[in-house]
């Protein structure tokens, strides 16, 4: 079981990756356009925090969170990535949730890059650098798995929880996404991962955005005090 869990964390600091960065300015030397400065800086803007051991299964809590309603897809992007989604922060949060669903259930380093690359504006993460990369290769390594896990190891990725950071302008926002995480082996082992990205409305679809990953959020079981008082929202279907 320790071990589990310590494959569990593996996968949560490897995704959340490292925010050193993060509140470095982004700012282009040339001068910037206020709308470009106001997308910085509430990406930018510090998350709640919340220990490690708060992504584990937790007692649940007997608040009734605010439901947080999410639109249907209406086809398939590339990628087999779900998608359809309408110009609404709801929009951007359900096609985050499905860009990271599908990426983590391939279970291999191409599968999640080849979500990416279809996934990402220009100047936004690569294959190399974006956080859902780092995690899938620090979860085959922590499990001694090769990059295509092939049926060595189900990944079931299940967005429970989310929340709408903000908005700038019908065509920018940062969303995040609390995932119910279960990998199994030989064993199972359950964690909560969440999410921040950049999402920019482009060629009729949600993206995610240029510039540096946002400040992330915190990992917390779905459910629970900690998930609440983060600012989490139950997710269900519109």
């Amino acid at each position: 079981m320790a071990l589990l869990v310590g494959v569990g964390l593996t996968i949560l600091a490897s995704l959340r990756g490292d925010n050193s960065t993060a509140g470095a300015s982004t700012a282009p030397l040339l001068a910037a356009t206020q709308a470009i400065s106001r997308e910085d800086a509430l990406a930018e803007a510090p998350m709640a925090t919340a220990a490690p051991e708060a992504a584990l299964p937790g007692p649940l809590s007997t608040r009734a969170p605010e439901p947080l309603l999410m639109p249907a897809a209406t086809q398939i992007g590339p990628a087999d990535v779900p998608t359809g989604y309408p110009q609404t922060p709801e929009g951007a949060l359900a096609q985050l949730a499905s860009i990271d669903q599908v990426a983590m259930e391939s279970g291999s380093l191409d599968g999640v890059r080849q979500v990416i690359s279809s996934w990402a504006a220009p100047g936004g993460p690569s294959t190399e650098s974006w956080s859902g990369v780092r995690g899938m290769a620090s979860l085959l390594s922590a499990m001694g798995l090769p990059a295509d896990a092939g049926g060595a190891a189900s990944i079931l990725v299940h967005p429970a929880m989310g929340l709408i950071k903000g908005t700038v302008g019908d065509a920018f926002a940062v969303v995040c996404v609390d995932f119910d995480f279960t990998v199994t082996a030989e064993r199972t082992s359950r964690i909560a991962i969440a999410d921040c990205q950049r999402m920019q409305w482009l060629g009729g679809r949600w993206v995610i955005g240029p510039g540096l990953e946002p400040a992330q959020p915190p990992s917390v079981w779905p459910g629970t005090d900690a998930a609440i008082d983060a600012g989490y929202q139950e997710l269900r279907n519109a």
